[in-house]
């Protein structure tokens, strides 16, 4: 019996001692992608995939992205889990060039934070 309650007396601290863990931080296992550009046409505003390349360099490192649709909008994607100073240019046929100004990605514990971007690509 004196073993029952003396387990009950000290169960409260037992407790408490085994939840320290709540700093501890749980990261996905899914890539995050650092860059998504979604390009459209300047005058009819519609969305553009087809044709366009967007290229991304950091420094000597260069990527070209991969469009992907979410809910039917094409959206480049790329620099995944990928830290850096980044330009990227967006090109069509038919269309001017567009040159972002540098971009900077960084990361927290656990991802690298996403930006998005908006390029209206201007007809010749």
């Amino acid at each position: 019996m004196k073993k029952i309650i003396l387990l009950l007396a000290i169960a409260p601290f037992l407790l408490a001692t085994s939840c320290d863990d709540d700093d501890q931080i749980y990261c996905t296992q899914e890539a995050k992608a650092g860059l998504n550009i979604t390009v459209k046409d300047a005058v009819t505003n519609e969305y553009l995939s087809t044709g366009v390349t967007v290229i991304a360099q950091d420094g000597s490192y260069t990527e070209t992205l991969e469009a992907f649709p979410q809910s039917d909008i094409p959206v480049f994607m790329g620099a995944y889990e990928r830290v850096g100073t980044y330009i990227f240019t967006v090109s069509k046929e038919g269309y001017q060039t567009y040159t972002s100004e540098l971009v900077t990605l960084t990361a927290d514990v656990c991802h690298v934070i996403p930006q998005n971007f908006l390029v209206e690509l201007q007809p010749n």
